[in-house]
């Protein structure tokens, strides 16, 4: 398989700024993709735009608030009037408001899964139009481990997590006879600012479920998302990659 196979392609990448989106977009740049990258601070997708672009491809920053629908259309279009075709859809984007079910506040949870979801859909109903006149496309949905395995405090998170899941599989059904596939990865602990900010002795407690012995990095999500997109997995739709050092088997 050529280090390039998708060169000639267009990903969109939402949550690109930081963390596993940065990720993300760095490593489809790195196989010759070309790039939309979103998120809500364009200050933020610059320097990362930079960065794919010194890798040879054209990237752009396309800053859109997933919490506003109207926002997602426009971006979309811009993407689009940009690039011309969208080829992949990456949702990454994602935000947490942790909190015990009996003291969370509505506004916490309608956030959540405003975001983690209907924001997904949303951008997913954006680009697939052009997809499917193209009877091609290639979507991965950034689910998570607690998805499957739930988790306390996070009851808002799990519930936009999993739902995710659920929009993979049916979506994958109703897009594969125009050969477009679906699929979702679900990341165990991973290493970013998030669990960095964890006391020592939290990460080692974490660290101990583990199988393989060591948190994820973004970089191993990023090379499951890469070989979704790409000519390998044409034949796999449908499925939920785990990518948790065998947190969830």
């Amino acid at each position: 398989m050529s280090a390039k196979d998708l060169s000639g392609r267009v990903s969109l990448v939402t949550g690109a700024s930081r963390g596993i989106g940065r990720a993300i977009a760095l490593a489809l740049a790195d196989r010759g993709s070309d790039l939309v990258l979103s998120a809500r601070r364009r200050e933020d997708l610059e320097a990362v735009a930079q960065e794919c672009q010194a890798r040879g491809v054209r990237a752009r920053p396309v800053p859109i608030d997933l919490a506003a629908g109207a926002a997602i259309g426009a971006g979309a279009e811009q993407a689009l009037k940009e690039f011309g075709r969208l080829d992949h859809l990456v949702n990454n984007a994602g935000v947490t408001g942790d909190g015990l079910l009996l003291r969370m506040k509505r506004e916490e949870w309608d956030r959540v899964l405003t975001v983690n979801l209907t924001g997904a859909f949303e951008m997913t109903r954006a680009v697939l139009p052009g997809m499917v006149r193209a009877r091609y496309g290639r979507i991965v949905n950034i689910s998570s481990v607690v998805a499957l395995m739930g988790n306390p405090g996070q009851a808002n998170y799990c519930a936009a997590k999993a739902g995710l899941i659920g929009f993979t599989k049916s979506l994958a059904r109703e897009v594969a006879s125009r050969s477009i596939t679906v699929n979702a990865v679900a990341p165990g602990f991973i290493d970013t600012e998030m669990t960095r900010a964890l006391a020592g002795e939290a990460r080692d407690r974490m660290t101990g479920l583990i199988p393989l012995g060591r948190l994820g990095t973004p970089e191993d999500v990023a090379a499951g998302v890469a070989f979704l997109l790409g000519p390998g997995a044409a034949y796999i739709t449908g499925e939920v990659l785990h990518i948790s050092g065998g947190l969830y088997m």
